[in-house]
């Protein structure tokens, strides 16, 4: 059976490409090697610094928070990095900052204002020490 048609001569040749492609790839995955080590899951419990309460207020210019000040960090949080992020919905800005080594309060700057809206979402995390 001849093939006059050029749809039919490029289906054969796609038809070729793809059996060569499969061919490559089998011969490739038959060529890796395994080890006895397997693969796992684990589940690591992180501590905590704190689990309590902590105090969390707004520094205000205008109509436009600037800072946040987070207090009653206890001092096994001393040390660590405390990052904030204050969300208005239209606008996100955060900072970091150190906390004291014997904890206490810390004074975040925002890299830039935040208007203030009846919606507001302030996220901190602390990392370290």
């Amino acid at each position: 059976m001849a093939l006059h048609r050029p749809a039919a001569r490029l289906a054969l040749v796609a038809l070729a490409a793809a059996s060569v492609a499969f061919a490559a790839s089998v011969a490739f995955a038959a060529s890796l090697t395994f080890d006895g080590r397997s693969l796992g899951m684990d589940n690591e419990t992180i501590p905590r610094c704190t689990a309590t309460g902590l105090g969390v207020v707004q520094n205000v210019s205008g109509t436009n928070v600037v800072s946040v000040t987070v207090s009653s960090l206890p001092s096994g949080c001393g040390s660590a990095t405390l990052q904030v992020t204050v969300n208005n919905q239209v606008t996100s800005s955060g900072g970091s900052a150190a906390v004291p080594a014997g904890g206490g309060s810390v004074t975040v700057t925002l890299a830039a204002a935040v208007a203030i809206t009846a919606v507001e979402q302030i996220d901190l995390v602390l990392t370290g020490p």
